[in-house]
């Protein structure tokens, strides 16, 4: 695809968007796979100079009303048909514009809305500016190492969260470095996209995508490959041996938030910690990570603790090395963990737990993987759970693992335990005694 050809195709979105009633400070959202459709949908909102709210595909149509009666957009851009393919890495859709009655132009003047965890409970919108975007994009230009004019980039992130939107698209646009979405994010299907210029290349992707380029036994080896970046969790140590022994190319990571964009990096995989990027002004307080900003970047309801006197707290830990100065970041204070490389809030599966018929209380935790403790009315509520949090959360979203319990561990002054040890001993003990866990 051509920059001429883009911009003829985002010249005629803004066409349909204009005669739809789209203006100047109007309000869009996007809920469309990764696509070309989705890329000419987000950059025709721009050109018309609205605000572009967008909605991952993933999301259940309950999650996509919550959205939508919340941030109230004037139009909103869907696939005309039903789009399926845990795998697949790029649609071929057609979209259709559907003004919204009672859809109201932006409030704010954000260039881009992005919902930090889903759409119902605690989580949170989050407003990017024109200059905030360009400053991110300016940041990921002056990381040596980071791909360049006559390079490419193979995204894995979705183009929809931050990492593959703003590292991926938007800096490949405005850099221009090659921008390659796979068809397939199977491991044959990133080896084809790597394989398929001459370029030197670089992949974008989330830790999962790196252990299963690692895992691979084929004996392609694809000499453009260069490096893989990651975002959203730790990378194990064993992975990153086996990926740089198996592809003799550098695995690196960023720490990033959606409020901001990325902070911190090490692209070749091989420091002691994390340098913050040029412009990211970076402090530890309490261990906390603090990040300072000229404005808040939530939108609407929030907790006014989070962002105070210019810094925002991030409730990440981590610590600066006095020796070396680099950052090491140890995880969440809070209730929010990445699974896949997307952020999920615990504390919003846990309400959309409680929120079932039949379900009395409910705690969920993070370990291996997301695990959620109900008690119950009775024990039939059980055989329809799946079904319910299937139309309620996105897959990344929904436990693991789902145990009933007779009663809920709790502390002296009656609230409920979260310690996952305690919990999985409560299971053990409601299973003995007949109940027991499925799988959600």
């Amino acid at each position: 695809m051509t920059r001429a050809t883009l911009r003829d195709l985002v010249a005629a979105q803004r066409t349909a968007y204009e005669a739809a009633g789209l203006t100047v400070g109007g309000s869009l959202a996007v809920r469309l796979p990764p696509s070309l459709s989705c890329i000419v949908a987000m950059l025709a909102g721009w050109r018309t100079g609205a605000q572009v709210i967008l909605l991952d595909y993933r999301l259940t149509s309950h999650e996509v009303g919550q959205a939508i009666a919340r941030l109230n957009p004037q139009l909103v851009v869907e696939p005309t048909e039903k789009v399926a393919g845990a795998l697949t890495g790029f649609f071929q859709v057609d979209v259709h514009i559907n003004p919204l009655r009672g859809g109201r132009p932006a409030a704010t003047d954000h260039a881009l809305l992005q919902l930090s965890s889903g759409s119902t409970g605690p989580s949170k919108v989050i407003g990017r500016t024109v200059a905030s975007l360009l400053a991110e994009i300016d940041r990921y230009g002056q990381l040596e190492g980071f791909p360049r004019r006559g390079e490419r980039t193979v995204v894995l992130a979705s183009i929809v969260h931050v990492l593959g939107l703003v590292g991926g698209l938007l800096y490949g646009l405005a850099s221009g470095t090659q921008v390659v979405l796979p068809t397939s994010q199977t491991l044959d299907g990133i080896l084809r996209a790597v394989a398929a210029g001459p370029e030197p290349t670089t992949i974008l992707g989330v830790p999962s995508q790196a252990a299963l380029l690692a895992a691979s036994q084929s004996p392609s080896r694809p000499p453009q490959l260069r490096r893989m970046i990651t975002g959203g969790e730790l990378i194990k140590p064993s992975v990153r041996e086996r990926f740089t022994d198996r592809y003799n190319a550098g695995l690196g990571v960023m720490y990033g938030m959606t409020e901001t964009g990325v902070i911190a990096v090490d692209l070749t995989g091989t420091a002691a910690g994390l340098t913050p990027v040029p412009g990211m002004r970076v402090r530890i307080e309490d261990e906390q990570i603090l990040l300072g900003l000229p404005t808040s970047p939530y939108v609407g309801r929030i907790d006014p603790s989070r962002y105070v006197d210019g810094w925002l707290y991030t409730k990440d830990a981590g610590h600066f090395d006095a020796e070396n100065g680099l950052l090491t970041v140890h995880g969440r204070l809070d209730s929010q963990v990445s699974v896949g490389g997307l952020k999920v809030d615990l504390s919003e599966v846990e309400a959309s737990i409680a929120a079932l018929p039949g379900i009395t209380d409910a705690v969920v935790v993070h370990g291996t993987g997301i695990e959620a403790y109900v008690t119950v009315t009775d024990q039939s509520v059980t055989d329809g759970l799946a079904a319910c949090l299937a139309s309620r959360l996105a897959p990344y979203k929904r436990p693991r693992t789902v145990h009933v319990l007779t009663e809920l561990p709790r502390t002296a002054t009656g609230k409920p335990v979260r310690n996952a040890q305690t919990l999985r001993t409560a299971a053990r003990a409601t299973a003995t005694a007949g109940a027991g866990a499925g799988p959600a």
